[in-house]
């Protein structure tokens, strides 16, 4: 089954397109378009914008590779040609998501490239602080995951791809900075820290520090377990009308 929906990515544009769009628009803003995440502009051996821009980036990212996981199986039918298979609902949906998060994987594996291409213009030759980047990345190898397990929910809501987008991003928008806007109403230090702590962007700051910390990663788990089990349990929901 993954192998299987791997292959549509691939067998058709959608993967080409959304990993050459990420890779083009990561690559003017840190080389190209003037600002602060350019690289040569800003005068340090860092590769801060990447992980600036890239979540913002995944929230479309992960939508448009999603928002056709379910919709798809419905309309054509397939979905009731599929569950006659010997193949229980939570393998099938645990294939879409992993096929949806591999190809983000294969998205953010390239740009490593920037990394090295600052280590290798550095004043002194590869005086860059590569714990920074690597902790740096993996934070964002855990949010697409989270990101992918958000839009797979929303996926799971309509025929229509459209509003599967629309959902999945609002989803995104809200886990990765609504948290964020609401305690910067919360007067209280303490109960804001609090609300704060709730949003995806909170842990993924702490993993930029270059810690990874067991606490970040079990968190972007738990989001990702929670919503990928709700999204099984919505389309079986939906079956059974």
């Amino acid at each position: 089954m993954y192998l299987k929906e791997l292959k549509y990515y691939f067998s058709s544009p959608v993967a080409y397109i959304v990993i050459g769009l990420y890779l083009l628009v990561i690559g003017l803003f840190l080389w190209v378009v003037p600002g602060e995440w350019n690289i040569p502009d800003s005068g340090y051996a860092q590769v801060d914008g990447l992980f600036s821009l890239s979540p913002w980036l995944m929230m479309l990212l992960c939508p448009a590779l999603t928002m056709r996981l379910m919709s798809d199986e419905w309309q054509t039918g397939t979905w009731n040609i599929l569950r006659s298979q010997p193949i229980s609902l939570a393998r099938i949906m645990l294939s879409k998501f992993f096929a949806a998060w591999t190809v983000v994987v294969l998205a953010l594996l390239p740009t490593v490239v920037h990394y090295f291409l600052v280590k290798a213009i550095a004043e002194p030759v590869g005086n860059v602080d590569g714990g920074a980047f690597f902790g740096s990345f993996v934070g964002l190898l855990l949010i697409s995951l989270a990101f992918t397990s958000l839009s797979l929910f929303a996926s799971s809501f309509s025929q229509s791809q459209i509003l599967n987008f629309i959902v999945a991003f609002l989803c995104c928008f809200v886990f990765f900075y609504g948290f964020e806007l609401v305690g910067s109403l919360i007067s209280s230090y303490d109960v804001r820290n609090v609300v704060e702590w709730f949003g995806l962007n909170h842990h993924y700051v702490s993993m930029s520090r270059g810690v990874i910390d067991l606490r970040d990663v079990v968190y972007f788990l738990s989001v990702s377990v929670v919503f990928v089990l709700s999204a099984i349990k919505l389309v079986e929901h939906k079956s059974r009308k």
